[in-house]
């Protein structure tokens, strides 16, 4: 059962079948899903907003961290006594989640990102210690299913975790972005320099997932001594440059994401 359906529960609802989920076994809550989740759902055959739902044996909450409080009441009567709840609400802790659901035992707080629609994404977990081995399996199945899963023994990592991956999509989009408009600034027809950032970004990480080099040597063999690269690099990578930036931009989502816990 998905409780919330929005940009990441969607997204993450999408790998799923994509990996084989079965639809027929597959509820969503949401009370104003969007329309491509509603005609998701008519296509495939997944139920949506049922009247009387049960509890199942997993319960996926994907509403918005801020939307906690009010959505609690009806998400609690979601819960059964062996109901694993997998959450995927940003700053809300397993205390947090059990203050608002008192039902709630089992727990794996997950941050996913937005790559998880095509069974790209980066997600780490954490599983509280009541979580049971077959418990944990079928979260790590759910999880796997969207692409990378890294699990936390210390459940305050999860902070870090959506400051580096959680968040880390829109830095790249963000990267693609201001190349483009850094090529439209020295001459290039804005379609083209948009057209090879995007190409660029993309093929850069594909292969940064096909080459099993670090990033840092990645970099240095497409950097000749004195070229083009070079030149650029030492902007970049001056004291105040990308590295500082994306550590304050970091530590930025980090103290967000501490903030909206309680």
């Amino acid at each position: 059962m998905l409780a919330g359906a929005g940009k990441m529960g969607g997204a993450m609802l999408r790998g799923w079948l994509d990996a084989g989920l079965d639809p027929s076994r597959t509820t969503i809550i949401d009370p104003v899903p969007a329309r491509a989740i509603v005609d998701l759902c008519t296509r495939t055959g997944i139920a949506l907003n049922p009247r009387d739902p049960a509890p199942g044996a997993v319960l996926v909450l994907g509403i918005k961290p801020q939307g906690l409080d009010a959505a609690a009441p009806g998400l609690d009567r979601l819960i059964g006594r062996d109901t694993l709840l997998v959450s995927i609400l940003a700053g809300k802790t397993v205390a947090d989640l059990r203050t608002r659901l008192p039902r709630a035992r089992a727990v794996v707080r997950a941050m996913p990102n937005l790559p998880a629609s095509i069974g790209r994404g980066a997600t780490g977990a954490y599983a509280s210690p009541e979580v049971a081995p077959d418990q944990r399996g079928a979260a790590e199945a759910l999880l796997a299913a969207n692409g990378t899963v890294a699990w936390l023994a210390d459940e305050a990592q999860i902070d870090a975790v959506t400051a580096v991956s959680g968040s880390g999509p829109a830095y790249v989009f963000l990267l693609a972005e201001t190349l483009a408009e850094a090529g439209i600034a020295v001459g290039l027809d804005p379609d083209v320099a948009r057209d090879l950032a995007r190409a660029t970004v993309v093929g850069a990480g594909a292969l940064l997932a096909e080459d099993p080099a670090e990033a840092a040597e990645l970099r240095r063999n497409v950097t000749s001594p004195g070229g083009t690269t070079a030149a650029a690099l030492d902007v970049l990578m001056r004291p105040d440059g990308l590295a500082a930036l994306m550590r304050e931009a970091v530590a930025a989502a980090r103290r967000r994401a501490e903030d909206l816990s309680g």
